[in-house]
């Protein structure tokens, strides 16, 4: 039966029996997603490189694929430190060799795997939700190992991204009942799903009442709830469209969490209520930039009177405490403007300086090269105006300076 994608009805598959879907590995993992210890056999244990290549009859560890991570775990004893699937094979990837004929116990790694079907089910969600509301489709998603990016070719405001991440966590909340298995060719080629294409093969549709339809191979949650929250962290401009970076259940807790105990410490730090940090930062840019206004009301003044110290003066240098590259150059052009001459800025303490030179109608190249080489510095500019860095001390400064131009 016909079942449109997001629609709230339970779907009315026909599913094909799983025995009659052709795999060479009884994957476990789709009977049950939460089943962390089975038996299985070992059928072949080949080296490869240096780990061990180990295929059983059958399987619940889930193998790389979809954008989602391989899960972890032992088997027999041996750590599981890889899972691909070849050829309708699961290979599982372990630091050593399990002998061929033998039952071994396979347990996986739950924490590992519940953290996965988390992230997967609430991008499904997301996705669901996203591309079923602005006429989109997702082009790209990946299971990162802090966060989730899911890529859309639709340009998205964030006004509209809020809205997705409150649709999405109101239908977690409702606790939806996850519905996923192979439907019947007849079925599937009459099914209306999410970024439906050609596909070889049983397909595995996964979906969501009411939020998403979808082919998928990865593992998820038995029903919304368990995914407990997504957050929609980021939203920037990728491509043809936008990179939105998620994270969910646990995850979005602990992001939360360290975001909250930021906002504490900055509360802290500022005498502001946790509510009303903003508005504090608010006040502190506010007065900073009164200050900065102030500052350079000073330094305008402060540089003007050095200036004037070298009316006339032709060829100058002056060395100077730390400054920040704007001031330097400010004090170069007002200072030369008045001496008339060039004029070499230094700014900084022995071991550490930035420089500027100015010569208006000048070529001061040739001397930055050479202020390069004998004081262990780098930089270069325009011919009238050269800035950089050396390594030197005060004495140096002087000494190339006078030698530079008693030449």
């Amino acid at each position: 039966m016909k079942r449109a994608a997001g629609s709230g009805a339970e779907p009315q598959w026909v599913w094909a029996k799983p025995n009659s879907i052709c795999i060479m590995t009884e994957k476990l993992y789709y009977q049950d997603s939460f089943l962390t210890e089975f038996t299985g056999t070992v059928l072949s244990c080949e080296r490869e490189k240096d780990r061990w290549a180990v295929v059983l009859e059958r399987t619940a560890f889930y193998p790389e694929g979809g954008g989602q991570p391989a899960d972890h775990g032992t088997l027999g004893g041996a750590a599981v430190l890889d899972v691909r699937e070849r050829s309708g094979e699961i290979v599982h990837y372990c630091d050593r060799p399990l002998e061929a004929g033998c039952a071994v116990e396979g347990s996986v790694d739950f924490e590992r795997r519940f953290d996965f079907m988390q992230q997967h089910s609430g991008e499904h969600i997301v996705s669901g939700i996203l591309c079923g509301k602005f006429h989109c489709g997702n082009v790209g998603f990946h299971i990162g190992q802090e966060l989730v990016t899911i890529d859309f070719n639709a340009a998205l405001t964030p006004e509209d991204v809020a809205e997705v991440e409150a649709l999405a966590n109101q239908y977690i909340w409702e606790d939806h009942a996850l519905a996923a298995g192979f439907p019947s060719p007849a079925a599937l080629a009459e099914l209306e799903y999410r970024s439906k294409r050609a596909l070889e093969g049983p397909v595995r549709i996964v979906s969501w009442p009411g939020a998403d339809c979808c082919a998928c191979c990865g593992t998820h949650v038995r029903s919304s709830g368990q995914v407990g929250l997504v957050k929609l962290i980021s939203c920037q401009r990728f491509r043809e469209g936008v990179r939105i970076e998620m994270a969910a259940g646990g995850r979005a807790l602990a992001w939360c969490n360290a975001i909250a105990r930021q906002n504490t410490k900055i509360s802290q730090l500022l005498s502001a209520k946790p509510g009303e940090t903003a508005a504090a930062v608010e006040r502190l840019q506010r007065e900073l930039y009164a200050l900065r206004g102030r500052v350079a009301a000073l330094e305008e003044g402060d540089f003007q009177r050095k200036a004037e110290e070298y009316a006339g003066k032709g060829d100058v240098l002056l060395l100077e405490g730390p400054m920040d590259g704007e001031s330097l150059r400010k004090l170069c052009g007002m200072a030369q403007e008045r001496a008339g001459g060039r004029c070499a800025v230094f700014a900084g303490s022995d071991g550490s300086w930035q420089y500027a030179v100015s010569q208006p109608g000048g070529d001061l190249r040739g001397l930055c090269k050479e202020l390069n080489a004998a004081l262990h510095g780098r930089g270069g500019g325009k011919p009238e105006f050269v800035q950089g860095s050396v390594a030197c001390c005060e004495e140096e400064i002087h000494r190339f300076w006078h030698t530079y131009f008693s030449l």
